[in-house]
Order: C-alpha cells, then sequence, then structure tokens
C-alpha cells in the first residue's frame, strides 16, 4: 500500500511528492451480499483497493474527483479530547464553536466528493464544559494524549452557547444542526450503547455509556440497502446499536468498533463502491470495506497514524 502526502506537510517536515498508487488485495469472498448484525465477513473480499493519503482533509478532498465515493463513513477527533501531536489537526480549536465552523468545512468538501445519491455517517463525541479538575480524566488523566490536550487548553468553561461549568455541551447535535443549516439532510440518529463504557469517577450523574451516530444524505432520494443489515429476527434494524470494542486499538488512542463501521459500509454502500474516510485515524473504515467488497480512500494528517493503517491492513492481510 502507498501513502501519499497531500496539502501543506506539519512544521518542521518537508512534503513529499504524491504517489498515489493505491494497493491492492484479494481474498475468498463469501459469496454474500447481505450482512446480518452480530454475523462475522470473511476476511478479505476481492477485489478490494485502499488508498491512504496524507494532509488535512480539506486540502486533499480538493483535489479529488467529484461524486467519486459512494458513502462516508467517518469519526473526527473529539473537541478539546486529546492531542493527535499535529499543529492544524481538528479538535484542538480555541472554541466549540471553531470546531464546529470546521467540521461543517470538512464535510462541505465532502459533499463535493459523495455521490448525489451518497450518505454520510457521522460518529461525534460529547464533553462537559469544566474548570481545572483533577483524576483520571482531567489535567492528570492516564491516557497521555487526553492529558496533553487538557493541559494545552488549560480546562477552562467555553465562553459560548451561555455554557456553565459542568454543562454537557451538546457538541454532537450542535455539530448535526449546523449541517442540516449547511444544506445536508439529517435523516437519522442512532444510539451508539458501548458494551463496556470508560469508568468514570462521577457521583451526580449516570456514567455515559452511549454515543451519536448521524446518517446525513446529500438529497433527499438516495442509496440505502435496509437488507444491508438486518436485526436477528429479520426485522428492520433499529436505531439502538449495542456494541463491544475492538479487542487493540493498535497504537491509536481513540478508534471505534469495526462492527459500527461494517454497519453503516452495508446500509449506505454496495458492493464494488468506494467509501471515504476523512480522519482515517486507524484504518477502521478500510479494514470494514474491504470485508465487504467496497474499496476505501482515507485521509489522515498524521503521517505517524497512516503508517498505523498500513500495519494494521497487512496484518489483516497475513492472516489470510
Amino acid at each position: 500500500m502507498s501513502i501519499a502526502t497531500v496539502g501543506s506537510p506539519a512544521k518542521g517536515k518537508r512534503a513529499e511528492a504524491p504517489t498515489l498508487a493505491p494497493w491492492v488485495r484479494g481474498g475468498p469472498a463469501d459469496g454474500a451480499r447481505r450482512y446480518v448484525a452480530a454475523s462475522s465477513p470473511t476476511l478479505f473480499a476481492p477485489p478490494s483497493r485502499t488508498e491512504v493519503l496524507v494532509g488535512d482533509c480539506r486540502e486533499v478532498l480538493a483535489s479529488r474527483k467529484s461524486e467519486s465515493v459512494r458513502c462516508c463513513v467517518t469519526s473526527p477527533p473529539y473537541w478539546g479530547l486529546r492531542d493527535y501531536d499535529h499543529d492544524d489537526q481538528i479538535g484542538a480549536e480555541a472554541s466549540p464553536v471553531e470546531y464546529v465552523e470546521n467540521l461543517v468545512d470538512v464535510f462541505r468538501a465532502v459533499r463535493r466528493v459523495l455521490t448525489d445519491d451518497g450518505t454520510v455517517w457521522l460518529n461525534v463525541g460529547d464533553g462537559y464544559a469544566r474548570n481545572g479538575g483533577t483524576g483520571r480524566h482531567g489535567p492528570n488523566a492516564v491516557v497521555g494524549n487526553t492529558r496533553k490536550m487538557i493541559q494545552k487548553r488549560n480546562c477552562k468553561v467555553p465562553d459560548c452557547w451561555g455554557l456553565k461549568y459542568k454543562d454537557l455541551m451538546g457538541l454532537p447535535w450542535r455539530v448535526a444542526f449546523a449541517m442540516q443549516e449547511d444544506g445536508w439532510f439529517l435523516r437519522s440518529t442512532i444510539t451508539w450503547a458501548k458494551r463496556t463504557a470508560m469508568p468514570e469517577s462521577v457521583r451526580d450523574r449516570p456514567t455515559s455509556a452511549t454515543e451519536q451516530i448521524f446518517l446525513f444524505s446529500k438529497s433527499p432520494r438516495y442509496f440505502y440497502d435496509p437488507q444491508g443489515v438486518r436485526e436477528d429476527s429479520g426485522a428492520n434494524l433499529r436505531n439502538f446499536w449495542l456494541l463491544g470494542p475492538d479487542p487493540t486499538n493498535r497504537g491509536h488512542p481513540a478508534t471505534f468498533p469495526r462492527e459500527l463501521a461494517h454497519r453503516c459500509i452495508a446500509l449506505g454502500s454496495g458492493v464494488g463502491d468506494t467509501v471515504l474516510d476523512p480522519f482515517g485515524g486507524s484504518g477502521t473504515t478500510a479494514l470494514a470495506a474491504a470485508e465487504l467488497e467496497r474499496h476505501a480512500v482515507l485521509v489522515e494528517i498524521n503521517p505517524d497514524y497512516a503508517h498505523i493503517i498500513r500495519d494494521r491492513i497487512d496484518a489483516a492481510k497475513a492472516e489470510l
């Protein structure tokens, strides 16, 4: 798999000349189009093509052909949570208002490369307005990337939206409504219930164990395969998904379950379609796309994580 650097390089790093040849891999197909909830698809269905591009996704997508992807499945960095070691990273803005605006800009770029009948499946995390704080999720957080980010922004209540200390900021819905105002059709919200939730040392509210996934479409009529994923009973899939974590995050501090990506891809695309993830992360979207006979284009701003994607895909290929 080749990794291409597109757009502005990180500070202190020289941009490489783009090499866009994709890595092609194949394997035995399971012969089934339908993907039933809780099933395990076969690795890998041929011919699946994975392309990983390094750079700011807004710049990278500007160079891509319009209407070239059928489906976008992604989880942007959550605001103010983790430091991904890049000056231009989304999620490190001084204000959550800027974070929302930046995501709207990203999905304008996505809309241009999305087919007219394409969909976006977006997972965005929430957070609480706070001043200082200690413990596992404050300035002394156990996860190094979290600790660095919280210390960097000095953990102050944002001066916007009337937020007060301890307020839940409602970021997923603020992003969703901003995208709706920008022209997207907001078609559904799905509750992802985590089998293993992150422990919280709170005593004045329930532990957070869910996140939202939003389904957006570019047009009022769009591709959606209701047979792509069904309930065990055979009924239409509901918008409450109980999913467990993957066994390992392979070096990336925040990954969503592969089963989550499977469902979005199976519902929002067909065999042979191209799936986009503008925040490539650890490559989960690419792995799920390959298993379901789709091509994948991933954009990742941090070259180190781009190599994590390569390593994960190579490791999965070696298991064949």
